[in-house]
C-alpha cells in the first residue's frame, strides 16, 4: 500500500433494497487519513453507504479499500481494515466492558480458540487510552451515554483497523459528551493515521471535524468540497427544505434553523442584514 492510495474509493455504487434504488452512481474517494462526514436529509442513503463501505452489502467492483476490492477480502480480513460504530450497536444483557471490548479481537482468534496474552494487551492498552481502565468489570447498561460511546470506540479501536465508520456517533449524547466523543476521535485519527467516514445530523458540530463534507439527496452526491462549501444557505434551504442561516464560525460554519418567512417560504428570513 502507498500514499497514493485511496483509503476509500467507490465507483458508480448502486444499492436497491427491496427492489426501491437508494443510491445511484455514487462516486467517492476518500484519502488516507482524512476525516469525511457524509450529511443529507433522512432517507439520503447515508447509512446504506457507510454499510456498503463496510461490507455489509454486495457492491461487485464499486467498493475498494486502500486499493483492494472489497470483494476479494475475506471477513476476517476486512474486520482487520474497517471496523464500524452503529447507531445502536446490539449488546448482550449484562455484557461488561472487558469483555466487549475483547469482541474486537475477534478477527485475530482463531475459531474455537481463546484470547492471547497479545489480545488481552491490546484491549487493555486501548481501555487506558480512551480513559476507561476502572470500567473493566463495569455493565455497559450501567454506563452512561458518553462512557458507552466510549466503549463502542474501544471495541473498534481493538480491531486495529485503519478506517473507522461512524453512523451518527453523537445522535444520543447531550452537546458535553457530543464534543467529548469528537474530540477523542479526532485525536486518535491524528495520532494513529486513522481514516474516517462519518454520518452525522447536527451540520454545525460535523463542520467543526470533518475535512470535507459530501451533501446525500436523493441517493445521489448533491455536493462536495470543503464544510465551508457545502454548508451554505442555499444548498440546505433546497435539499433540507429547511430555513437557516450560515454564519461562519471559529472551526467552521454554524448552521442556525430559523423560523420561515411569514409567507411559508423556505429560506433564511433577513434578520437584519444591512441590505445596502
Amino acid at each position: 500500500m502507498t500514499p497514493s492510495v485511496p483509503a476509500v474509493d467507490l465507483r458508480d455504487l448502486r444499492i436497491s433494497l427491496d427492489g426501491a434504488p437508494i443510491l445511484t452512481g455514487v462516486d467517492l474517494t476518500v484519502s488516507a487519513g482524512e476525516w469525511v462526514t457524509v450529511i443529507g436529509p433522512n432517507g439520503a442513503g447515508k447509512s446504506t453507504l457507510l454499510r456498503a463501505v463496510g461490507g455489509l452489502l454486495p457492491t461487485p467492483d464499486a467498493v475498494r479499500l486502500f486499493g483492494t476490492p472489497i470483494g476479494e477480502l475475506r471477513r476476517r480480513e476486512r474486520a482487520r481494515v474497517v471496523a464500524t460504530v452503529a447507531q445502536a450497536p446490539v449488546v448482550p444483557p449484562g455484557m461488561a466492558v472487558l469483555d466487549y471490548v475483547l469482541l474486537g479481537r475477534t478477527p485475530y482468534i482463531a475459531p474455537l480458540g481463546r484470547e492471547s496474552a497479545a489480545d488481552l494487551a491490546v484491549v487493555h492498552e486501548v481501555l487506558d487510552r480512551l480513559d476507561l481502565a476502572g470500567f473493566h468489570d463495569r455493565e455497559l447498561a450501567t454506563l452512561s451515554g458518553g462512557e458507552r460511546q466510549r466503549v463502542f470506540l474501544a471495541r473498534a479501536l481493538a480491531q486495529g483497523a485503519t478506517l473507522l465508520l461512524l453512523d451518527e456517533p453523537t445522535s444520543a449524547l447531550d452537546i458535553g459528551h457530543q464534543q467529548e466523543v469528537l474530540e477523542l476521535v479526532d485525536q486518535l485519527r491524528r495520532t494513529h493515521n486513522l481514516t474516517v467516514v462519518a454520518t452525522m445530523h447536527d451540520l454545525s458540530i460535523a463542520g467543526e471535524y470533518a475535512d470535507r463534507m459530501v451533501l446525500l439527496a436523493d441517493g445521489r452526491i448533491v455536493a462536495a468540497g470543503t464544510p465551508a462549501e457545502v454548508l451554505t444557505e442555499d444548498l440546505l434551504s433546497r435539499h433540507y427544505r429547511a430555513s437557516v442561516r450560515v454564519i461562519p464560525g471559529p472551526h467552521g460554519p454554524l448552521v442556525l434553523p430559523t423560523r420561515p418567512t411569514r409567507d411559508g417560504a423556505v429560506g433564511a428570513p433577513d434578520l437584519g442584514r444591512d441590505s445596502s
